[in-house]
């Protein structure tokens, strides 16, 4: 006998008496499985750069494909773009082409189903990250349930662990790449569910004031953005008060937090 519960205590409690883990959060689609589920905002960035442009790509026919538009300066980050005149959504991929209909950048989907992926001749690589379009949808607002318990080794129940606190209310400036404190956003204090967000005085970043975000929501270990649309941004934490795009795809979206409420 004293041999058996030698064994159980070195081996553990046997896996039906373990607390059972919290299941990761729902996957939301985000990017489109049809030409209709395109049009809207894109942010194009160069791997390993802080190279990017946000664009927007619409549902009008043009001489090449549908029609698209980004400012002048997107040019000079992004040279590439120079030959780009449409783009085409054709056996279920992405692709921004020429003047002639001919490929310049054809994007296939990541494994994570989150971003696009492409090669240019030259060899550089470039995502495409969705900001605001037709396919994207919000999730559904989590149920409230009551608190699950586990088994206990006595034969009773216990208690779920409590959920970890998650970001405390505050400034929070944007850092992308490089480039440290483009933006600033102020979560206010909320009552669980979802608190404002507001975009401070003196953005520089393009990519966040047309996503505008409006509120904000932490559930599961993540940290959701809203904005006024419904369509969302996830983020993990990295450290202390620090948080991080999830995924993790083309230019660097990070939060840190620089001032208290």
């Amino acid at each position: 006998m004293r041999r058996v519960l030698a064994a159980l205590l070195l081996a553990g409690w046997p896996a039906g008496l373990q607390a059972q883990e919290a299941p990761p959060p729902p996957f939301v689609a985000s990017l489109p499985d049809a030409a209709t589920g395109v049009p809207g905002t894109w942010d194009l960035s160069r791997d390993g750069s802080t190279r990017r442009c946000v664009m927007t790509l619409t549902a009008e026919s043009g001489e090449a494909g549908r029609r698209l538009f980004f400012p002048a300066g997107c040019r000079k980050a992004l040279p590439v773009l120079n030959g780009i005149a449409g783009w085409l959504f054709t056996d279920g991929a992405m692709r921004l082409v020429d003047r002639n209909l001919r490929p310049v950048l054809m994007f296939a989907r990541r494994p994570d189903q989150r971003s696009l992926l492409a090669s240019s001749e030259g060899g550089e690589t470039y995502s495409l990250v969705p900001l605001q379009i037709q396919a994207m949808r919000p999730p559904e607002p989590p149920s409230a349930e009551p608190a699950e318990t586990a088994p206990s080794a006595a034969g009773g129940t216990a208690a779920a662990p409590p959920q970890e606190p998650g970001p405390a209310p505050g400034v929070y400036a944007l850092d992308r790449y490089r480039d440290q404190d483009v933006c600033r956003l102020s979560l206010a204090p909320g009552d669980g569910s979802a608190a404002p967000v507001h975009i401070l005085d003196g953005c520089r970043d393009s990519g966040l004031a047309i996503f505008d975000p409006v509120t904000w929501r932490y559930a599961s270990g993540r940290l959701t953005l809203v904005a006024r649309r419904g369509h969302v941004v996830n983020l993990v934490p990295i450290g202390e008060d620090k948080w991080r795009r999830d995924p993790e795809t083309g230019t660097t979206f990070q939060l840190r937090k620089i001032e208290g409420p």
